[in-house]
């Protein structure tokens, strides 16, 4: 099983408390890391690097704390996960151009280029926007 890290399931969580709380003014990172189940000691890291990735803006001092860059409908989930992780890729081979440089069988590279293109295709349908709103009508955790 492919399995994505916890970097951006943390950081798919800090967007969607954000999108959640927009117009609130800046929300402090302890206050997501409660809300969303991150640890204290990853919040930051996370917040950092969406930062880096320009989805959100960070204010220091007493009343300071993060909020999104963007709106929450602009922020795409394949955008998001390649800026925590880099390239999504189910093989190996596949990260490298052109894709006939694979080694192994054909159909088996035709294969995973068609895994990687439906993760593709489901990241990059969805939005920060939509997570929040369907988080929102379950009250529960974001589903993708």
């Amino acid at each position: 099983m492919m399995k994505l890290s916890s970097k951006s399931d943390y950081g798919i969580r800090a967007l969607v408390d954000l999108a959640q709380h927009a117009g609130a003014g800046p929300i402090p990172s302890s206050e997501i890391a409660l809300r969303q189940a991150i640890p204290a000691s990853l919040v930051g890291q996370v917040l950092g690097r969406l930062r880096t990735a320009g989805f959100i803006r960070s204010t220091r001092g007493a009343q300071g704390g993060h909020q999104l860059a963007v709106p929450a409908d602009a922020i795409r989930l394949d955008v998001v996960v390649q800026s925590l992780e880099g390239p999504i890729s189910p093989g190996a081979c596949l990260d490298e151009a052109p894709i006939e440089r694979c080694t192994g069988a054909a159909a088996q590279v035709r294969l995973w280029a068609d895994v990687q293109a439906a993760i593709l295709e489901v990241l990059n349908g969805r939005t920060v926007e939509d997570l929040a709103q369907q988080q929102a009508a379950a009250g529960s955790r974001y589903q993708i």
